[in-house]
């Protein structure tokens, strides 16, 4: 068998949406980067193997951006008709784009070599190259969901229901259990111009009437979340006895919809179905602060806090399919948005441990918030970047900097409720145009500069002054009614577009006092966030929107100059 061994800054443990945008944010703030995921595609629960759509925050202008909107956007306009193999090539070309981090696919931790309380090093398998891969790293973030590397290096985790007294929550059963939340095996149908047979295999479940399913919402508009099971087994363990469970569910609602009274669904075929279940909760580390219910209802505000959620807690009951006392969940309230601190992605007794995604340090009633992609994703950048930051100023990590490090997020589009992004000194010392575009605020529609045809932005300075980077933030409607991909394939399908709101061309003119003009022009665009490295000396530097994805305005939060 063969060995390859790395020596890096960062080993990220697991290639979902919080491990891919860790390891990318800890890659291009500088740092070299491992990704080991066990899988052959990245996303976890958003990947093409189990195809849950990303959720995120509730409510007006809370939508998650950085990273994870990046990825959202490339998506819409390489994937227009809605692939999924082409989601998972966008989640690969991400990652391979960045000379820091080096991927690898198809590999399992299985070990790791401990000194003290410290990690040294990790060993995985890739079993379709019969090759060990041992890594050592200064930090290593485990963002598997199912928090492997807690069992191999002895670091404090949490698995299922606490009771109510110990956290003094209100959402706990009275005394603790091993109870989690469920499971699922998502499938997928599509619409087709004729009517369409279905024989469900033997084994399949069979459900007659619609009281054999209640309480289920099987509209062909959902993605059937609710089949669900092994909330009352090992979630881990048991996986496999999860699915195959899942699997005669999945086919016998199918045949339910097709074959047994009129469900509208005469015209539509089973396009796929999910052979790797989707997990909620599993175990969850114990950080340097574990966060309950009370501090989701309090909304969070704590010293470090570095991203955010706005789910509602939603607790679905452990025996999910088979609940027959009502709806498979109970939604309590959660404000959105709420912080999350840095301390709960920090292991309590495992020194160089970090960790983002549903694993974080949370209490059960705290994950059923916290748990959902897009949180998780903002949590991975989140940690990334901190790594990056504890790696370059040689800090342990619980000791970094805060601000700087909320600042750098902030800068990176990665909103902080509760704090304002600082504009840099340079754009505030020249004559703007228009102030707005330099207010520090990202999102609201207060926010926005609006432009016609012919309207310029301009940043005028006394004399030629050196400009190094130039920061854009455009409008990519945080409040679009769509996620990343679809649950189901109608015949017609007119959302999953990019943004009609986003600017698509556009030219940045860099002008000397001698009249002498540099000029960026960019033909293409569909980022929302974009930093031009400049590296020129100008009086006069202009915005000069040129068209859209389709909306009749152009639309842009900041254009700032560095």
């Amino acid at each position: 068998m063969k060995t390859i061994n790395y020596n890096t800054d960062l080993c990220v443990i697991g290639g979902g949406m919080s491990g891919l945008c860790c390891a990318i944010a800890a890659a291009r703030n500088g740092i070299k980067t491992v990704l080991v995921q066990d899988r052959a595609v990245l996303g976890g629960n958003a990947s093409e193997e189990i195809r849950m759509w990303i959720c995120g925050a509730h409510g007006e202008d809370n939508r998650e951006t950085g990273i994870i909107e990046e990825i959202m956007l490339e998506n819409f306009y390489q994937n227009k008709n809605l692939k999924f193999p082409i989601w998972s090539s966008v989640l690969y070309e991400k990652a391979k784009a960045e000379k820091n981090l080096t991927l690898l696919l198809n590999t399992s931790c299985l070990d790791a070599k401990m000194d003290g309380n410290i990690i040294k090093s990790i060993k995985a398998w890739q079993s379709n190259a019969e090759t060990f891969h041992a890594v050592e790293a200064k930090y290593f973030a485990d963002c598997s969901g199912d928090s492997v590397l807690s069992t191999l290096t002895g670091a404090e985790f949490m698995y299922g229901r606490e009771a109510k007294s110990e956290f003094n929550e209100t959402i706990p059963p009275d005394a603790a259990d091993k109870k989690t939340m469920g499971m699922s095996c998502l499938f997928q149908i599509r619409e087709t111009a004729e009517k369409q047979e279905f024989i469900p295999p033997e084994w399949a479940y069979t459900y007659e009437t619609d009281e054999d399913l209640p309480f289920k919402d099987h509209d062909r508009n959902n993605n059937f979340w609710w089949i669900e099971v092994g909330g009352e087994w090992d979630c881990i363990h048991d996986t496999d006895k999860c699915r195959d469970e899942l699997l005669k569910i999945c086919y016998g609602v199918w045949d339910h919809m097709k074959n047994k009274g009129d469900h509208g669904v005469d015209n539509w075929e089973l396009e796929w179905i999910g052979f790797l279940p989707g997990k909620r909760e599993s175990r969850r580390y114990v950080g340097k602060y574990v966060v309950t219910q009370n501090d989701v209802e309090h909304e969070g505000r704590f010293d470090d806090i570095v991203a955010y959620a706005g789910w509602s807690m939603d607790d679905h009951f452990p025996q999910g399919f088979y609940y027959s006392d009502g709806h498979p969940t109970i939604y309590h309230h959660a404000p959105s948005p709420w912080g999350i601190p840095l301390r709960s992605m920090i292991s309590k007794n495992i020194s160089n441990l970090v960790f983002a995604g549903r694993n974080i340090s949370v209490t059960h009633a705290a994950l059923s918030s916290s748990r959902v992609m897009a949180t998780c994703a903002i949590l991975g950048q989140a940690l990334g970047t901190a790594a990056a930051q504890a790696v370059k100023d040689n800090c342990v990590i619980d000791k970094i900097d805060i601000k700087k490090l909320q600042s750098r997020l902030m800068d990176d589009d990665c909103y902080i409720p509760w704090h304002e992004r600082k504009v840099s000194e340079l754009s505030k010392s020249a004559r703007c145009s228009d102030d707005i575009v330099r207010s520090g605020k990202d999102r609201g529609k207060e926010n926005l500069w609006l432009g016609a045809d012919g309207d310029v932005i301009e940043y005028e300075f006394e004399r030629d002054t050196q400009i190094n980077k130039i920061r854009l933030i455009f409008d990519s409607n945080l409040n679009r009614n769509y996620h990343n991909m679809p649950c189901n394939y109608p015949l017609y399908e007119t959302r999953f577009k990019l943004p009609q709101t986003l600017i698509k061309e556009y030219r940045i003119e860099l002008i000397k006092e001698n009249g002498e003009t540099e000029t960026i022009h960019i033909k293409d665009n569909r980022k929302r966030f974009v930093m031009h490295d400049v590296d020129k000396t100008a009086k006069i530097i202009k915005f000069i929107p040129m068209s859209t994805h389709g909306d009749a305005k152009f639309r842009i939060f900041n254009f700032e100059v560095i």
